[in-house]
């Protein structure tokens, strides 16, 4: 399972002329699915996302995670990040997990993460979403936990 992580200002993102989710500050994570993932990856990433430090602590230094920080988070699905882009000049999507599968992955991301103190907001799978960010930083991270085989 793939995040690629961003600390936002905010982020919003926008389904068929309807809001479908929006934070302020926060993290911001486009996940990829990647056949071969299950509830460990997701738990893992998770736990990855909400632990990573990322915010800038008093003296400017990246030492706060999420919920130090008082940020929100918002889980995007991007099928796009699973790509294998080795080779030609067009992306192959076979590392992808079949849509089925990585609906119930992401469906059990935001399950989980709405667990935790501050809940999520997210994206919708399957969707031409329209995803609005402000960058702070600019900070961004590629976090990936390994499919089993």
């Amino acid at each position: 399972m793939i995040a690629l992580i961003q600390r936002v200002s905010r982020a919003s993102v926008v389904v068929d002329g309807k809001t479908t989710g929006a934070i302020g500050p926060g993290m911001l994570a486009l996940i990829g699915i990647q056949s071969g993932d299950s509830e460990k990856q997701a738990d893992r990433l998770l736990q990855r996302l909400l632990s990573y430090r990322i915010f800038p602590d008093q003296a400017g230094k990246m030492n706060l995670d999420l919920a130090q920080a008082g940020g929100s988070l918002m889980l995007v699905p991007q099928f796009t990040l699973a790509a294998d882009t080795n080779r030609g000049n067009r992306p192959s999507f076979t590392p992808a997990a079949p849509p089925d599968e990585g609906e119930r992955l992401f469906r059990y991301l935001v399950t989980q993460a709405g667990r935790e103190p501050g809940g999520v907001q997210t994206g919708e799978f399957g969707a031409d979403m329209k995803v609005q960010l402000v960058n702070d930083g600019p900070v961004t991270f590629w976090l990936q936990v390994p499919p089993t085989a």
